[in-house]
């Protein structure tokens, strides 16, 4: 199988949904729908949400690296009382978020700004709740990065973050499938553990997700149609809507029954941690 490089892939989808606001809402429940790594994400964000903050009139949270603001729009939904700050480094992807989020369902609830993990401070002790999601596996001060959020966060603040664990590798190899943007393979519970530490963060939770089961899912609703867009192009739409036709039923099965398990082990790692 040829290999595929997330980020033009991801510049293309990008071009696509801001034509129109309409295509981006699409875009977002599509996301939701399809990736694993979305349901374990804000089931988390729920979690947390009713056990900490729903009596606080004011819920600040940190998206850092917001990319195309899936979990933004999530957030602002579900939570009324938050307020987001969504940092990323692409400009354009900032841009279009703005467009998007300032016309529907901000209210002034949400900014967008260009920021640096790596290089730039963020304001200390500032928000409640920080969101890092596939970010720190493309940074190699990762740690470093982990140690400004743990200082923007308030004492008691939660750190959620969701990365490719150590096990992905391991499906590189088989399938000579690597995303080469990344500055390591993934997180073991070990290695995830240590590193928050280091940061000075408390681990809460450490949990392997894409499981046997959440595996065989995204191979069969993702990595198949996006190896055939990246083979074949725009032409893949044609037949696209009789695969799923076939496969969607069976492979959101198996993502429920993968966020349902106690994977002992997994292609993806969602840590929970906390501000001692």
């Amino acid at each position: 199988m040829s290999k595929i490089a997330y980020d033009p892939t991801k510049d293309k989808f990008a071009r696509w949904i801001r034509r129109s606001r309409l295509l981006r809402t699409l875009f977002y429940k599509t996301l939701d729908l399809f990736f694993l790594r979305s349901w374990y994400v804000r089931a988390a964000l729920r979690e947390y949400y009713r056990s900490r903050f729903v009596s606080q009139q004011k819920w600040d949270i940190l998206d850092a690296g917001s990319g195309f603001g899936q979990y933004d729009r999530f957030m602002l939904r579900r939570f009324p009382n938050a307020s987001i700050h969504a940092v990323d480094v692409k400009e354009d992807y900032l841009q279009d978020c703005r467009y998007y989020f300032e016309k529907q369902i901000s209210r002034g609830r949400i900014r967008f700004e260009m920021h640096d993990l790596v290089a730039d401070d963020l304001p200390p002790e500032s928000y409640d709740l920080a969101l890092c999601v596939d970010v720190l596996e493309h940074i190699e001060d990762d740690t470093g990065v982990m140690r400004r959020i743990r200082k923007a966060l308030r004492p008691g603040g939660i750190f959620i973050m969701h990365s490719p664990s150590h096990y992905s590798e391991e499906d590189a190899g088989e399938d000579e499938f690597f995303v080469d943007e990344h500055a390591r393979a993934g997180y073991s519970k070990e290695d995830l553990s240590e590193k928050l530490k280091a940061s000075g963060l408390e681990p809460v939770s450490l949990r392997y997700s894409y499981g046997n089961w959440g595996h065989r899912a995204w191979v069969m609703l993702i990595k198949v149609p996006m190896l055939w867009f990246t083979r074949f192009g725009m032409v893949t739409l044609l037949w696209l809507p009789f695969y799923y036709l076939l496969t969607l039923l069976p492979g959101l099965a198996m993502m429920a029954m993968d966020r349902r398990a106690d994977n002992e082990r997994g292609t993806g790692i969602l840590g929970i941690a906390r501000k001692k």
